[in-house]
């Protein structure tokens, strides 16, 4: 009897390994199929199953450069930032320090004179769920009067006269992607912590989960990557300003993969805040969101997932927590098309 058991144990054990390289043999080969047919794209691939990781990338650090893209190589993170923020506000809601209904008012720096209109009216879930109907910023017009660090004109008069400016809310309750409301966001950390939130995110997020390699102010190191903008131009990395809580954190296929690891953990601080996120807070017609993050509902599972497009990277990030799997891709071109298809090819073909 024993010794069936045994075999048994044995066989279920060869049996997931093969499991486990089957599917990241097929995850590279469509990695390398994609790299072979955009050879100007490089790409790092980090992947998570029952806490086993799989790296693969393809490509160069730039177009001089002999080294190799590997997982440890820096891109821009982009929007994938945004739930690095809303699980911070989670922690803050676990902590007491806030609550998700609350109405934003009390919150803002004093800086900020609401419209009548708007006092008691958007709640701190809304802006997180891109509903808040605030004014964004013009990002066209920064585009134009800067091509390649657009965001260096928004400063924290240019948010303030904005938000104080604004006399009616437009479609409150409908989705209407934000980035202000982030930033926002970032500003409300602030106040309830009393610290920046290069200090907050450093402290509740970085150092916790060992993401050595993620990078806010400072991003001048040697493996970073070289973005590219769609028509295949050099495109700097966005310098880090009052936005950053929206979109500018710097990090590698490595460390988001132990960032997939910690929100997989539902005893962890933010895999229990990861679990807030992943509520619904906005549902109409075929779109469901969380707390900064996409939520993707079949009659089979459930992703939880969220895109980011610099100016001249994308990147995606996914995971499914019923069967303990996530994946991040992320890409050295903005080319938001790419990295949809691989995500779409790799959950359709491997994952299901």
């Amino acid at each position: 009897m024993k010794t069936s058991v045994k075999l048994l144990a044995a066989v279920l054990l060869v049996s997931t390994f093969s499991f486990g390289q089957d599917i990241t043999r097929k995850i590279d080969s469509i990695i390398k199929d994609n790299y072979q047919k955009n050879p100007n794209v490089g790409i790092s691939v980090g992947f998570i199953q029952n806490n086993k990781e799989f790296y693969t990338s393809y490509g160069k650090l730039n177009a001089e450069s002999k080294t190799e893209i590997n997982k440890n190589s820096i891109f821009e993170i982009a929007s994938i930032t945004k739930i690095l923020t809303t699980n911070l506000i989670a922690q803050a809601a676990l902590e007491n320090k806030l609550k998700l209904e609350d109405y934003i008012d009390n919150y803002l720096p004093k800086e900020y004179v609401l419209n009548e209109n708007l006092k008691n009216k958007i709640r701190i879930s809304d802006l997180a769920s891109h509903q808040s109907g605030l004014p964004d910023i013009d990002f066209a017009k920064l585009i134009e009067l800067n091509p390649q660090q657009p965001i260096s004109n928004v400063t924290e008069q240019t948010l303030t006269t904005l938000i104080n400016n604004c006399t009616e809310l437009k479609d409150y309750g409908k989705y209407r992607y934000s980035t202000i409301g982030f930033t926002l966001l970032g500003q409300i950390l602030e106040k309830v912590y009393g610290k920046s939130y290069d200090e907050i995110i450093r402290e509740k997020i970085i150092n916790p989960v060992h993401m050595t390699h993620t990078l806010t102010e400072d991003f001048d190191v040697k493996n970073r990557t070289v973005g590219h903008n769609p028509d295949g131009g050099i495109q700097e990395f966005i310098k880090w300003n009052i936005t950053s809580p929206a979109g500018l954190v710097k990090s590698n296929a490595t460390d988001m993969v132990k960032y997939l690891k910690a929100i997989l953990n539902k005893e962890t601080t933010v895999g229990k805040a990861a679990l807030v996120t992943e509520k619904t807070f906005y549902k109409v017609d075929n779109r469901e969101l969380g707390l900064g993050i996409n939520i993707d509902n079949d009659d089979k599972t459930t992703l939880y997932m969220k895109s980011g497009d610099s100016m001249g990277q994308s990147c995606i990030i996914c995971y499914n927590r019923a069967k303990n799997w996530g994946i991040i891709i992320l890409l050295d071109k903005r080319d938001s098309k790419i990295r949809s298809n691989l995500l779409d090819t790799i959950t359709e073909k491997v994952m299901q």
